[in-house]
């Protein structure tokens, strides 16, 4: 195929619908940029932390970045902010060192960059590639019954992307240690879009492993409801359809199959070029 699938190219531009700052205030940590809050959200907080600067932007102090999860918290049922327990690093950027730390499920409501990782879990026979395919709980909150990745997971507060991969893969998967540390990073994907939770800034590492015919995964944590193996091309068939996979594992699963050959020529180049089109 040398013309782009539309179905692919959709699910690409689907992630890339934030257009910044848009109606949103550019969020300051001092000197540092590190995300973008609405104007409702902004008053709010203003009238809460007397160390926090509203003009056309917000800007807080760094010795108050300590109270931003508690406000965080405070405002949550208001702002329509899920609070889920799980601290993430606040940071300008994905390789700068953290500024602070927020709740998971905050992140959208002040645009801060979320980072996460993906495992692309493949096997070679002798008939060709296949790919460990999960399929979410049917109780999660996002995407609940979707299908996804053998490992994915969110980066905690102080945590590697690589250790991250590690822990979630024994919590999901019971994945060895051993066997997740062979994980490979191919891809980093970014991207900035509008979603019913507000603005999500991801940025996602993207790990392959190569596993063996004899491993076979086994849901551990209640994150995932089972696992099938798959045959890679039908896999993409099924992308190609549209067949019901959480919205970020379909750009993580194009990278795969790009760099696999399943994806070639002007089709595989277009897209490709989509995919580094995302931003933060």
């Amino acid at each position: 195929m040398s013309a782009p699938d539309d179905q692919l190219l959709h699910y690409i531009k689907a992630c890339q619908t934030a257009r910044l700052p848009g109606d949103r205030l550019a969020f300051f940590i001092g000197a540092h940029h590190v995300g973008y809050v609405k104007p409702d959200l902004a008053a709010a907080l203003s009238a809460r932390e007397p160390e926090l600067e509203l003009t056309d932007r917000l800007i807080l102090a760094p010795q108050a970045v300590d109270r931003l999860n508690g406000h965080a918290a405070a405002l949550a049922p208001g702002f329509g902010l899920r609070m889920r327990g799980e601290l993430f690093d606040i940071k300008p950027n994905v390789d700068a060192p953290s500024l602070g730390r927020i709740d998971r499920g905050a992140l959208p409501g002040f645009g801060v960059i979320g980072c996460g990782v993906h495992l692309n879990g493949y096997v070679m026979r002798a008939d060709g590639l296949y790919l460990w395919v999960a399929r979410r709980a049917a109780d999660k909150k996002l995407d609940g019954g979707k299908l996804d990745h053998i490992v994915a997971g969110g980066v905690n507060a102080g945590l590697s992307p690589r250790e991250v991969l590690v822990k979630e893969a024994e919590e999901e998967a019971a994945m060895p240690a051993a066997l997740a540390g062979r994980a490979a990073l191919r891809a980093r994907i970014a991207y900035a879009m509008e979603r019913a939770e507000g603005l999500r800034r991801d940025f996602i590492y993207c790990y392959d492993v190569e596993l063996p015919e004899d491993f076979t995964p086994r849901p551990v944590d209640g994150e995932v409801e089972s696992f099938t193996l798959q045959r890679a091309q039908d896999v993409l068939t099924a992308l190609r359809r549209g067949d019901g996979f959480k919205f970020n594992v379909s750009l993580v699963l194009i990278d795969f199959f790009i760099r696999h050959g399943l994806i070639i020529g002007a089709e595989a180049q277009i897209l490709q070029d989509a995919l580094n089109a995302g931003h933060l």
